[in-house]
């Protein structure tokens, strides 16, 4: 008889195993594919679907008697007793080390499930000047956040009391369902509602949090920025987010940094750009002069004779520092050729005889001749 066609791709196939695979390597696979697709290591639109796919294959082929009834029947094993292979509602939000603690389990053997819970992660937007992102500095920042109650510690409890088994779940943390189909009976596990997951009850809540594990304060934090930071860099500071509940690890902080434009000075990846305006007379004859550097320095920048508006001139080695790396970009000094606006007379007669010598022939000034035959002189051409 053959085996009934369904529209979900085969299992093995996922995991890239074969059908005599082990449980070692079905695992091996599995935990691979989740460190590649799980949404919060990797952000494209369809790697939530391939992590659901690869985590719904591991959980049927690495149960030894799921194994055996998709290997005889396929996906119609599951599809018949009208339910779905895996509720993914319970992996909403729990980050990679919760998924794989809940596949793998964790070091102890513990009958309860007792997983360590992890509080939430907190995000500061930072602003810096253009020179403390290039150089690097040390800003202290005070947050207002929850930390944990001095008072119990962070365990939620009076000081002296203890906590009391769970009678919903008899303290394992667990609440365990009984499921009929055709093919007998499935046990459905999920986090007991009264104590999530603890298996154990305060019994005495702590006066100060009134149980909460902790309060609102302030608190300050220095921030170290390297050198090169960017726009939009992140920096995660470990530990200093959230705390969590009943003496859990806290959160992460995550400090995003914005950079200040420049009254002169303006960054192009790892280079500097600097705009630095000339007179006609120092673009003809060329020049030698003394440009600010971002550090308060001053470099000399020499530019030739006939220098044309637009010109970049490189110095070496005074842009922006590689971030933790060794070495450091360019600036870039862009000349401008500014044309005078207002005249005295004795310079409007030095220009009207500089200008009767610009004949390219030697006999015809360039004020007699048409507007053609000028644009002729500039780019050639009979």
């Amino acid at each position: 008889m053959a085996r009934p066609t369904s529209t979900k791709r085969d299992y093995y196939e996922i995991l890239g195993v074969t059908r005599s695979a082990s449980d070692d390597d079905i695992k091996k696979a599995y935990r691979k594919l989740a460190l590649q697709f799980h949404p919060d290591r990797n952000k494209a639109p369809e790697a939530t679907e391939r992590f659901k796919e690869a985590t719904e294959a591991y959980q049927v082929l690495s149960d030894t008697e799921k194994r055996s009834m998709y290997d005889r029947y396929g996906h119609q094993a599951f599809d018949r007793g009208g339910g779905q292979t895996v509720d993914f509602s319970n992996f909403v939000g729990l980050s990679i080390e919760d998924i794989f603690e809940s596949f793998f389990g964790t070091a102890g053997g513990r009958g309860a499930r007792q997983r360590v819970q992890r509080g939430q992660d907190l995000r500061y937007d930072l602003h810096l000047t253009l020179e403390e992102a290039v150089f690097g500095t040390t800003k202290e920042v005070t947050l207002t956040k929850n930390i944990a109650c001095t008072r119990c510690s962070g365990n939620g409890m009076e000081p002296g009391s203890q906590p009391v088994k769970c009678t919903r779940c008899e303290g394992s943390g667990e609440i365990r369902r009984v499921q009929q189909n055709i093919f007998g009976q499935f046990v459905n596990v999920t986090l007991c509602d009264r104590c999530g997951g603890e298996g154990q009850m305060i019994a005495d809540p702590c006066k100060e949090c009134q149980g909460r594990g902790m309060v609102r304060a302030k608190q300050t934090i220095a921030i170290e920025i390297p050198q090169g930071a960017d726009e939009g860099l992140q920096i995660r500071l470990t530990s200093q987010g959230e705390p969590a509940p009943r003496g859990g690890v806290a959160g992460h902080l995550y400090v995003v940094l914005h950079v200040q434009q420049h009254r002169y000075f303006k960054r192009q990846g790892h280079d500097l750009l600097l705009e630095v305006p000339i007179n006609v007379a120092q673009a003809a004859l060329g020049d030698e002069f003394g440009v600010p550097t971002l550090d308060n320095k001053e470099v000399q920048v020499k530019i030739p004779a006939g220098t044309q508006s637009g010109r970049i001139v490189r110095v070496r080695n005074e842009g922006v520092p590689y971030l933790r790396e060794h070495g450091r970009g360019d600036l870039q000094v862009h000349i401008r050729v500014r044309t005078p606006t207002e005249l005295n007379e004795e310079q409007k007669k030095l220009f009207r005889q500089l200008s009767a010598t610009f004949g390219t022939d030697g006999t015809q000034p360039a004020e007699n001749k048409s507007f053609f035959d000028k644009v002729k002189d500039v780019f050639g051409g009979s």
